[in-house]
């Protein structure tokens, strides 16, 4: 299991796999963050805790030169319930298939080349290099439920008052009073 500490701000998990690392029948990676990098993680997507977050991936090469990287991600994630804003803990699965493709050089006079397309999506493959932890905390922060709830709680909106009096009804009631002497 491979286990990576936080290297920088921008990214709290880093594990690069460099496309001249990668055997041609391609490897397999069990990941597993540490807690110094889960809790960098949970603070970056605003979680209460974050203490579990595991991902599995199968790299491999393709012929575009590139490289394919297919798995999962799950983690075991603190929240707070946006109804009675007590504690909840949920559960997180996301499933991983991308394809890496190097960046086409950019020549002066024809701008950026489109890599051929395929049935699947694309993403830029910087440096030669992917960087699977960015690829889970990515997919872990997708995979959040953005209104959590403590299950069987269901949001009541607060009662509408019908407003029969507003400031100026007193006024209204007034003027009804002079019109009548």
């Amino acid at each position: 299991m491979h286990d990576a500490n936080p290297k920088s701000a921008s990214s709290a998990w880093q594990v690069p796999v460099a496309i001249e690392d990668v055997p041609e029948a391609g490897e397999h990676f069990e990941l597993a963050a540490d807690p110094q990098t889960r809790t960098a993680i949970a603070k970056l997507a605003g979680l209460r805790n974050l203490p579990r977050f595991e991902a599995s991936f199968d790299v491999s090469r393709q012929r575009s030169g590139g490289l394919r990287v297919a798995g999962r991600v799950a983690a075991t994630v603190g929240q707070t319930c946006v109804v009675t804003l007590e504690p909840v803990v949920n559960e997180v699965a996301e499933e991983i298939d991308l394809i890496f493709v190097p960046q086409p050089p950019v020549t002066a006079s024809s701008g950026a080349t489109k890599p051929d397309e395929s049935e699947y999506e694309t993403e830029p493959l910087i440096g030669g290099v992917v960087d699977l932890g960015a690829l889970a905390t990515e997919f872990l922060i997708l995979g959040l439920d953005p209104y959590p709830r403590k299950p069987g709680v269901v949001f009541q909106a607060p009662q509408q008052t019908v407003a029969d009096e507003s400031p100026f009804s007193s006024l209204a009631a007034l003027r009804k009073s002079s019109n009548a002497d």
